[in-house]
């Protein structure tokens, strides 16, 4: 991963693991908790794809176990949210932008309800049944509640800050795409190409020359 990635997603994990911990698992809502840190990882792998969004989930969910007041085994997170990343990294979009709030508000709840059956089903080869005393329907129910009302708010914003991450003008050009390397970029992004302007050039010369040539010989005729 390029280092503006790495920078801008470390920021936001921190920043969404702190509100996590400090604001939303202290609202003592009924059922699950609305899961931040999951929607942020979602927003990162939608635009950073199943590789990125991969190792984005797990070193939030490992920063997650190891954070307090964690009450399960370390790594148990961080696995779960390793598979979401990777899952939701694989629907990432071809032009890097949702057309539609559809497809995302999908995965969201795909995501909510898969991360709390993994979550569930890993605890309960560790020997954790307290999804079972809870009640696993309603965990299911109001995570995928909770965190499909919280995904407008945090999602399209994540994506935002990712693909204007990856804009940055310093990032290296495709030379095969663009024929020249540094044509791109010196054209100021218009689209023309180094070459074309040389031939525009040398052919506005040209007509100069022969508009001069002709004002020169109307005044010999004179």
């Amino acid at each position: 991963m390029r280092a503006n990635r790495i920078l801008l997603s470390s920021s936001l994990i921190v920043v969404a693991l702190v509100i996590q911990v400090s604001v939303l698992a202290r609202l003592h809502l009924p059922g699950a908790v609305p899961d931040l840190l999951l929607l942020t990882v979602l927003g990162l792998a939608l635009v950073y794809g199943h590789v990125g969004g991969a190792l984005i989930g797990f070193a939030a969910g490992l920063l997650a176990d190891l954070a307090p007041p964690a009450d399960h085994a370390a790594g148990r997170y961080a696995l779960v949210l390793c598979v979401i990343g990777y899952l939701a990294g694989l629907v990432k979009p071809e032009s890097g932008q949702v057309k539609s709030a559809t497809g995302p508000m999908v995965v969201v709840v795909a995501a909510a309800v898969g991360s709390t059956l993994l979550y569930a089903g890993v605890g309960a080869l560790v020997g954790d049944t307290a999804a079972r005393h809870v009640g696993l329907g309603g965990l299911l129910f109001t995570a995928a509640l909770y965190d499909l009302l919280l995904a407008p708010f945090v999602v399209p914003g994540v994506m935002a800050l990712a693909r204007r991450a990856e804009n940055d003008p310093l990032a290296e050009t495709n030379p095969a795409k663009s024929g020249d390397i540094a044509s791109g970029w010196l054209s100021g992004g218009t689209g023309l190409r180094i070459g074309g302007q040389r031939g525009g050039l040398r052919v506005k010369a040209a007509r100069a020359r022969v508009a001069r040539a002709g004002r020169i010989k109307g005044v010999k005729r004179l």
